[in-house]
């Protein structure tokens, strides 16, 4: 094999593993979905609702209108303090006062 044919094959397998490495945080994150009412205070991943902005702006522990990327599925059967549980929609519960 030429010194030039080699050349080509290191950088081609070098450029398959990067291209392979950059894939991999997409299907990761395909896997996740939001859900509402699950984020401690100052935690929440971005606002769901009207007067707030986004990542670690919650005021209140489990904030209904707030939202935490959470893995596929698993939203809904998360178990919280005194009976709440996570909403793949926005709540009207655990709302900051005014």
């Amino acid at each position: 094999m030429s010194p030039t044919a080699k050349s080509l094959a290191v950088a081609g397998s070098l450029a398959a593993a990067l291209a392979a490495q950059s894939a991999a945080p997409a299907r990761a994150e395909g896997a996740q979905e939001k859900c509402f009412g699950v984020a401690l205070a100052g935690q929440n991943d971005c606002a769901g609702g009207a007067g707030t902005t986004c990542a670690g702006t919650s005021k209140v522990d489990y904030q209904g209108n707030e939202w935490k990327l959470v893995p596929a599925g698993t939203c809904t059967t998360m178990k919280l303090p005194e009976g709440r549980v996570g909403s793949l929609t926005p709540l009207d519960r655990d709302l900051p006062k005014g």
